[in-house]
């Protein structure tokens, strides 16, 4: 999820880029907001039921079998001798915890993580920052990070601190799932909670790619542009091959015209040119920063949007922050809500 901040997640390196991120909203997935990506002129859609805002645990709870000695993405080999204290610093990672079933050790979030059994953790980032003093003082026996975490001289305090500290690559495809839910099932002493999870998540992104409608497969595909979207902090994004929604909208049976546009960069400031260029059917956004440019009325006002077939018929295609980009155990509501989305049927 990338970090959205997946999530939200949009990557680290897009900070730089668009400054500060506002706080993410309920990880609910929503609906449409303009047609279905494939029906024909203007018109407002049905949209498809709210999923609950919370994750799913796997009962029975398993016992972690610790210690256990895993590899840190960073390349150094990292011991954990106890769960009983869990900080995961991105939402996706403690949705992972979670979901295992090891909820009730989780100690803390970041503003990421605002699924239900995570609302009312302690957060201990400021804004996307983490703060090691607030880490600390929670006593954690794991700390589970991203390669993307930072900055960079707290990640090395809570180190210094003795304090376990897992780094867990960044997901940009549905193929990081397994990955990311096995490197945390194994420093959790939990293998075989992981195992399960893992099949039961391949096969709910398996039964949600069967929403895709049989034409569609012969038919023309969609053509989806993903934007990054933050109108308070005047940020307007076309995400290329690198944004992570490449890999969801191509199980979603459409093209991310971003990658089959050339952009090698995971975000670009918008221009009409490739918008034109690109010439989506529908637009995908973050339903944060839909809201935050005024809706699809906004959008259409961004330069180059309303030329494209996708602004002229105003068919967007919206999922929650929290969720988009996380690549976890819920990302078969991720394609179950673009499915419906892009194809004016539920999944």
């Amino acid at each position: 999820m990338p970090t959205p901040a997946a999530s939200t997640r949009l990557p680290r390196r897009a900070l730089a880029l668009a400054v500060t991120f506002t706080a993410l909203a309920l990880a609910t997935l929503t609906g449409c907001t303009g047609t279905s990506a494939t029906g024909a002129g203007p018109g407002t859609a049905a949209r498809p039921a709210a999923a609950p805002d919370r994750v799913e645990p796997l009962t029975p709870a398993p016992l972690p079998a610790l210690p256990a000695t895993v590899a840190s993405a960073d390349g150094r080999q990292v011991t954990v001798t106890s769960a009983d204290r869990i900080v995961p610093l991105t939402g996706s990672l403690n949705e992972i915890v979670q979901t295992l079933g090891l909820g009730p050790q989780v100690v803390a979030r970041d503003i990421t993580a605002t699924f239900e059994q995570a609302a009312q953790l302690p957060v201990v980032t400021r804004g996307h920052d983490v703060s090691a003093e607030s880490v600390l003082s929670l006593r954690p026996t794991l700390v589970l990070a991203e390669t993307t975490s930072g900055p960079a001289e707290a990640i090395r305090q809570i180190r210094d601190a003795g304090i376990p500290l897992l780094m867990v690559a960044p997901a940009k495809a549905l193929e990081d799932v397994p990955k990311r839910i096995g490197t945390v099932a194994a420093a959790l002493g939990v293998m075989d909670a992981g195992a399960r999870l893992n099949e039961r998540t391949a096969e709910r992104i398996a039964a949600a790619r069967n929403g895709i409608p049989a034409s569609a497969a012969s038919g023309k595909k969609p053509r989806v542009a993903f934007l990054y979207l933050r109108g308070t902090a005047s940020v307007y994004l076309l995400g290329g091959s690198d944004s992570g929604a490449a890999s969801l909208l191509e199980a979603a049976g459409a093209v991310d015209t971003g990658r089959e546009s050339g952009l090698g960069k995971d975000f670009t400031p918008i221009t009409s040119e490739a918008l034109a260029a690109a010439a989506p059917d529908a637009i995908l956004v973050m339903s944060k920063g839909l809201e935050s440019v005024g809706g699809t009325d906004g959008l259409v006002k961004i330069p180059g949007v309303a030329q494209t077939p996708a602004g002229m018929d105003r068919r967007v295609v919206t999922v929650d922050d929290g969720v988009l980009l996380n690549y976890g155990p819920r990302t078969d509501q991720v394609l179950s809500s673009l499915i419906s989305q892009l194809y004016g049927k539920t999944a």
